[in-house]
């Protein structure tokens, strides 16, 4: 049950290809050999109300909220973890030229007990 969201600030519109970021961290998910590939989700959802630091309007941000169930070490989650952050880091380097934008990840785990989920593509991936 990995969930990726990124969160992003409305003024990186046009300054980022957020189609193209979620289908790097997805693959960079999957890449990982951790989750099974029906259970990823990455969605981007755009902050249109927030003020920045300095509220300079240039400031920017992405954040990265990474839900995962429990049952990965530490060692694991650390490895997918440095694995987004390099892929984002990445392809978002050129925000990175200017002193306005701020990239940041959190993995949480999710409690199973009170976690209730529903899934019809599972069954198709897994061939039954």
């Amino acid at each position: 049950m990995p969930h990726l969201t990124i969160e992003y600030s409305a003024n990186l519109d046009g300054r980022v290809d957020l189609d193209a970021l979620c289908a790097a961290l997805l693959e960079t998910v999957l890449e990982t050999g951790l989750f099974e590939v029906g259970a990823v989700r990455v969605r981007a959802l755009r902050a249109d109300h927030y003020a920045i630091a300095d509220r300079l309007p240039e400031n920017a941000f992405v954040d990265l909220s990474f839900r995962i169930g429990k049952g990965r070490s530490a060692d694991e989650k650390k490895r997918a973890g440095e694995a987004i952050f390099a892929t984002a880091s990445s392809l978002l380097a050129p925000l990175f030229e200017t002193p306005h934008f701020a990239l940041s990840l959190e993995i949480r785990e999710i409690d199973a007990e009170l976690s209730w989920k529903k899934n019809a593509i599972h069954p198709r991936l897994r061939g039954k």
